[in-house]
């Protein structure tokens, strides 16, 4: 089936999940505009923006902000993430880079004691790991360039959330459970999030007042007070004296994040990746994220084979191997761009994807580490010699998709690295830090081999964050992403290809049992996709699996359907569903 048949197709009717929370549908079809995300709260806050008269920059940044609230263990203004945006008015997509960075005394042996990399537990749970942070940047750019609201506006309806709390659900309650025991060594973290010795309970109304404070300060100033002021003079102090308790017995290395560091920071406008995919153009984020570079080489690696036409089987054989290609790229090429030469376009060219893909037998699953191929100089099925294996970046992110009356979309992925961050509240301001800085590698992951993400003053660490946007004759198709550490990339890859190849709606793509094979022995997988018949035969085929900790990525997206209305959608089970908002719902058989 062609995609423009498949993209005919309509999903399924609106409906909650079993045991998800009240407000959270995976689905909803309408008009007038939509807002994805994993939270009810916070999507119901950035529909609201959208039914005043806000765009749908104005709405992301809302429900980001709302986020930072409610998911606060994934995000908020102590961390970073990449915004993408359609903007219907020209028809071009942009992007803000609000990526962390390393503070100005930061090399390369950041991570290193007597010659080898500190464990990396510790490295997480220390002011070594906290970048600058850029998302409260990142939310004032979009709307200076984008928006219609002052971010004092924008950030107020989560501002009155984080006054007035929220109902506990399961996830935010097993997010600290999770957490508890370093949570519970800094004073302001313990207080926060294990009020009486434990996490809130489900059902519970949980509130942040020095958040609300804090978001208040923030809006007040402009962001002055984080960049220039007392917020970041906390954040300082908090990074270079972390307040732990001595009684608890953690090792917490302090770090030298400064108040230079804040006050130089800024987000980079970047030109968009941009890869045609069967006649769409698919566009993502560029370096320092490797999500929009590795999403694009793999669709590339795919685009010789018919995927509408192969068997489930052949299907997933095919988007296993593209993956695996990628990632072998990516760890050798890919890092901050004002550091590293990173060959973008030649990583995109179909000329290097085709070299690629013709080590691909449709008989035999190939053996990782795959060594990566020259971009500059691509040789048809040539190998390489030396491997190159990905090495562990944090999962907990969130995602979120909106788009508006107008026709402009955003596509927004933004984080604190590890699920709680690096465990440490600002005392007195009610969010996390991040722990982002732990995305470097911490050593060379290949002895002798160029590595392109090593700490340096001022870096920003690679990322695999894909926020991606899909245009059909230049309007708005889809637009989706995903948490996930770096099988974000594999997770938006296998939505794409299952909505776009596969004749699957767009929720439908989002709810398959997920896969991630990210240059490794085994394929990470979840429980359901070991449960497919069709694991056995790629098993044959000599592709290897091994269990995830627990689900793999929680999508959110959204899709123009041809009648003129929004689609939203999101995940239907995972993290306790999402929530897939539109301003005027109606029905959708």
């Amino acid at each position: 089936m062609s995609c423009a048949t498949a993209l005919l197709t309509a999903g399924a009717p609106a409906s909650a999940a079993p045991g998800a929370p009240p407000g959270k549908v995976p689905e909803q079809v309408g008009h007038l505009g939509a807002v994805s995300s994993i939270d009810a709260d916070a999507s119901q806050i950035g529909i609201d923006v959208l039914r005043r008269g806000g765009n749908a920059v104005d709405a992301a940044v809302a429900t980001a902000a709302a986020l930072g609230v409610t998911d606060p263990f994934s995000a908020g203004i102590g961390g970073g993430g990449f915004f993408v945006f359609y903007e219907a008015r020209t028809g071009k997509v942009h992007t803000i880079d609000g990526r962390e960075t390393a503070p100005g005394t930061a090399d390369e042996n950041l991570f290193v004691e007597n010659g080898k990399a500190i464990p990396f537990a510790e490295a997480v749970t220390s002011g070594l790991s906290v970048g600058t942070p850029g998302t409260p940047a990142t939310w004032l750019d979009a709307l200076r360039k984008w928006g219609t609201l002052p971010l004092a506006k924008a950030m107020k309806p989560a501002e009155d959330l984080a006054r007035h709390g929220f109902t506990v659900d399961k996830t935010f309650h097993d997010q600290i459970a999770n957490n508890a025991a370093r949570f519970s060594a800094f004073p302001a973290t313990r207080e926060l999030y294990l009020p009486g010795g434990a996490p809130p309970v489900v059902g519970s109304r949980f509130a942040n007042p020095d958040l609300a404070k804090t978001y208040r300060e923030l809006a007040r100033t402009g962001n002055a007070a984080l960049y220039r002021g007392r917020i970041g003079e906390d954040v300082v102090r908090t990074v270079q004296q972390p307040p732990v308790d001595p009684a608890a017995g953690l090792k917490v290395r302090p770090g030298k994040l400064s108040g230079e560091d804040l006050a130089k920071y800024r987000t980079v406008d970047r030109e968009p990746t941009h890869t045609e995919y069967r006649g769409l153009d698919v566009y993502g984020m560029p370096a320092p994220s490797s999500g929009g570079l590795s999403v694009g080489e793999a669709l590339n690696i795919l685009e010789g084979t018919d995927l509408s036409q192969l068997d489930k089987t052949q299907y997933l054989h095919r988007f296993l191997e593209s993956t695996r290609l990628s990632f072998a790229d990516r760890n050798r090429w890919i890092g901050d761009p004002a550091f590293v030469d990173v060959p973008s376009a030649e990583l995109l060219s179909q000329e290097f994807a085709d070299s690629r893909a013709c080590l691909i037998d449709p008989a035999q699953a190939l053996v990782s580490p795959v060594a990566p191929g020259d971009p500059r100089d691509p040789q048809p099925c040539a190998a390489g010699d030396t491997p190159a294996p990905t090495p562990y970046e944090g999962e907990n992110t969130t995602h979120l998709t909106a788009a508006d009356r107008w026709g402009n979309v955003v596509a927004y992925t933004l984080t604190i690295e590890q699920e709680g961050g690096s465990g440490m509240v600002v005392p007195g301001r009610g969010f996390l830090l991040n722990n982002e800085l732990t995305d470097f590698s911490m050593v060379p992951v290949t002895p002798g081999v160029p590595d392109p993400n090593l700490p340096a003053a001022g870096k920003r660490p690679r990322s695999s964050m894909a926020p991606t946007i899909v245009l059909k004759d230049g309007k708005p198709l889809l637009a989706a992403g995903s948490p996930g550490g770096a099988s974000i990339i594999t997770t938006v890859l296998q939505v794409l290809t299952g909505r776009l190849d596969r004749d699957l709606s767009l929720v439908e793509a989002i709810a398959e049992p997920r896969a991630s094979q990210r240059n490794s022995d085994n394929a990470q997988v979840e429980q359901a996709f070991l449960n497919q018949p069709e694991t056995a035969q790629l098993r044959a085929l000599g592709q290897e699996f091994a269990s995830a900790p627990g689900e793999i990525g929680a999508s959110t997206a959204v899709e123009l359907l041809p009648d003129g209305r929004w689609l939203a959608a999101a995940e239907p089970v995972r993290r306790g569903g999402g929530s897939a908002r539109v301003v005027l719902p109606v029905p959708h058989p």
